[in-house]
């Protein structure tokens, strides 16, 4: 019987992007020379596994590519090679490359080999450059102590008992042996217990395996039989060693007389020979070693063939996330009290009176509260560590602090700080940006370090907490800190302000994330402080969130981001205008009061603000914003919702407050259209449609159209 594989691929490609991690942060560690060897080893797995996979899965180009990875990083493994830096930079370029023949699988697409050709070929020099410092010795040693001709290999393997419970099959592995040449299998059965006390799961046979040369397929490479054996190598004893040719009596005697040749006859009188025929449908093709001739069976395999390069890339993503069991096991246990509760009010459905009300009352609180537990744990399962955003800055700062001569330190705190998914995976971007800011404008170079008194390695460091209903994300660094006199002076050239403003320094460094502001000389590849830092803001917002900077001249930069925790719920203030409903998120709400007349006052014959407490914030009328029909004009009447947003406070004038409720949003762009100060929608208890309002857009939008109509209607505030 057949198995389709390709129902496996998206799992193989998921597992091995996992793996290219797993490559790239020992190898980031290996660098940095404080790695041990379990690293190494580790590097080592991640690299044999991807090329495993992808020979089952007939991807040829990366089996092969990542074949030459993994004889480098044997030789590490096995002290045979130093662990230079040259190599691990060729071998960091090596997962750039598999990365896009992964992408190029993904999409079933044809990879551009030239990048993975260019890259290989350095793979291979740093594999000739050692391996010519050791040809001599090598030559001399081969000389004392050559291989006599052999007619084949004898290979004695023994599985350890757990070894049939990593999913490896014995049958398959003779098969694949059977296809090189003429096989004669032996079995031990000494190991076997009595029927009664045998485990099904428990491997309990040796074998010792004769595989000779035939005509027709010509000598077998033993890298080929090691190839077939590399699934289980950590999971039995194999030995492989020659088939001696019965032309050399002098070689075959000495074998005969040894210690291994009699422990090998006494072990024969306890097996039994059987027989493997070659089934090369069933037999799944593995990549040869490196310059061995592939047997014909892999010439046959399915799907081998090149992909047309011509063939259009697929556009539909899958995504896919892994799930703890503690957070399944709640789920179900939630699923579990829903069903008991929902039989209970199905029971008394069925012969109510008025006598159970109060037990009605009480069986639809606790349906409430299933519901709302059971959303909770749901919305659990979404959430994963920020460090699945963080993993990807190691390699950043080691790539960009070596191409601009920088001795930087990557600090990561925080990683198991819980995010929602799509949030994390649209943060990713903006993230970059600012560490790219933060290596290229923030650290100086080693030579400006000593002067200014500091240590020559600057520290680039990314801490992750929750805070309320949101997550902080600071992206800090010790560098040089913003030019404050640079940053008010370019400001002034530009235009943005004037020289008689009195700007307080938090809203100067602001500026720069104004759009086109920035104070660099001149505009490198890495980054342009300044230069696209109105899109970081941009996109940030466009996520409910915001971002400030604070630094010190001399000292360093922070950069503070701020985002909810998921952009599915969000727990609400509704409140009323006329006969309109909106939805105020309620991490946006400082306060809400009745207002006070008196307080009320306007600036320059335009604005309106409100006195609360020592400070002046601007009046928003949402009635005028949103062009609807009040319930009064009365301000004595309204009531003041004191919001944050936008870098600062405002009031927003509504009719009345009504319920909080946690609502789920549903996008307007999705369903209608992009709307400025509208973030989402939601649908009521009542079934009609609520907006959610976007503070920082709403607060924008207001600037843009109430000059005018407060001018207009500056004779409301006194009623």
């Amino acid at each position: 019987m057949s198995i389709d594989l390709s129902q496996f691929k998206q799992t193989f490609l998921e597992e091995s992007d996992e793996g290219l991690d797993v490559l790239e942060s020992g190898l980031l560690a290996l660098d940095s020379g404080t790695a041990d060897d379990e690293v190494i080893h580790a590097v080592f797995r991640a690299a044999h596994s991807i090329k495993g996979g992808a020979g089952t899965f007939s991807l040829t180009e990366i089996a092969s590519f990542t074949h030459v990875m993994e004889t480098l990083l044997d030789e590490m493994r096995d002290g045979r090679r130093a662990i230079s830096k040259e190599a691990i930079n060729v071998l960091l370029n090596s997962v750039d490359v598999l990365r896009e023949l992964l992408d190029a699988a993904r999409d079933d697409v044809s990879p551009e080999m030239g990048r993975v050709n260019e890259v290989q070929a350095k793979l291979e020099a740093v594999l000739n450059a050692g391996n010519d410092q050791a040809t001599e010795a090598q030559q001399d040693a081969e000389s004392e102590q050559k291989e006599p001709e052999s007619d084949g290999w004898v290979i004695k393997f023994h599985p350890h008992e757990h070894m049939l419970r990593t999913g490896n099959d014995t049958v398959r592995m003779f098969k694949e042996l059977a296809a090189l040449g003429d096989l004669e299998n032996q079995v031990d059965l000494s190991g076997l217990p009595e029927f009664e006390h045998m485990d099904p799961e428990l491997s309990y046979l040796s074998w010792t395996v004769h595989l000779k040369n035939n005509e027709q397929q010509g000598p077998i490479d033993k890298a080929v039989i090691e190839e077939i054996f590399e699934w289980v190598e950590d999971d039995c004893d194999l030995t492989i060693e020659p088939l001696i040719s019965q032309a050399d009596d002098t070689s075959t005697s000495e074998r005969l007389d040894s210690p291994q040749a009699a422990e090998t006859q006494t072990a024969a009188d306890n097996v039994t020979p059987i027989t493997v025929e070659s089934d090369s449908q069933t037999v799944l093709s593995k990549e040869p070693a490196a310059g061995v001739q592939p047997p014909s069976r892999t010439q046959q395999s399915v799907g081998a063939q090149q992909k047309p390069a011509s063939r259009k890339k697929k556009v539909t993503e899958t995504g896919s996330i892994r799930v703890g069991t503690d957070k399944i096991d709640s789920l179900i246990n939630m699923v579990g009290e829903l069903v008991i509760t929902q039989s209970m009010l199905s029971q008394m459905g069925e012969d109510f009176s008025m006598e159970k009300i109060e037990d009605l009352r009480e069986g639809l609180a606790q349906l409430e509260r299933n519901t709302r537990e059971l959303q909770e744990s749901v919305m659990r399962i979404r959430m994963l560590p920020i460090s699945f955003s963080f993993q990807r800055f190691p390699r950043l700062v080691h790539d960009l602090s070596q191409k601009m001569n920088k001795k930087i330190e990557l600090k990561m705190l925080g990683e198991q700080t819980e995010l929602d998914k799509t949030v994390m995976e649209k943060i990713g971007d903006p993230l970059v940006h600012l560490v790219r800011n933060s290596l290229d404008h923030g650290i100086e170079d080693p030579q400006t370090r000593l002067a200014a008194g500091k240590s020559e390695t600057g520290t680039i460091t990314l801490n992750a907490y929750h805070q309320g209903g949101f997550i902080i994300i600071e992206i800090s660094d010790d560098g040089a800190g913003l030019p404050r006199d640079k940053l008010l002076n370019k400001a002034i050239e530009k235009g943005l302000v004037t020289e008689q403003d009195n700007l307080p320094d938090e809203k100067i460094y602001d500026l720069i994330f104004h759009p086109g502001f920035s104070t660099a000389d001149q505009v490198s590849d890495i980054s342009g402080r300044g230069v696209g830092m109105d899109v970081v803001r941009k996109n940030i917002k466009e996520l409910g969130g915001n971002v400030d900077v604070s630094t010190e001249e001399g000292k360093g930069t922070t950069f503070t981001i701020r985002l909810p925790l998921t952009l599915a719920i969000l727990d609400g203030q509704l409140v009323k205008v006329g006969n309109e409903t909106y939805i105020i998120p309620l991490v946006s709400i400082i306060e809400s009061l009745e207002i006070e007349t008196d307080n009320i006052n306007t600036i320059a014959g335009t604005t309106e603000v409100y006195k609360m407490r020592d400070e002046y914030i601007p009046l928003v009328r949402l009635y005028e914003v949103f062009d609807v029909q009040p319930g009064t004009h009365r301000l004595q009447d309204c009531l003041l919702v004191v919001v944050e947003g936008d870098g600062g406070k405002a009031g927003i004038l509504v009719d009345d407050l009504l319920s909080q409720q946690q609502v789920v949003i549903k996008s307007l762009e999705t369903n209608y259209k992009r709307i400025q100060g509208v973030s989402g929608a939601t649908i009521l208890g009542d079934g009609t449609v609520a907006l959610i309002l976007d503070m920082s857009g709403l607060l924008t939008l207001a600037r843009e159209i109430q000059p005018a109509q407060n001018y207009n209607n500056q004779t409301y505030a006194n009623g």
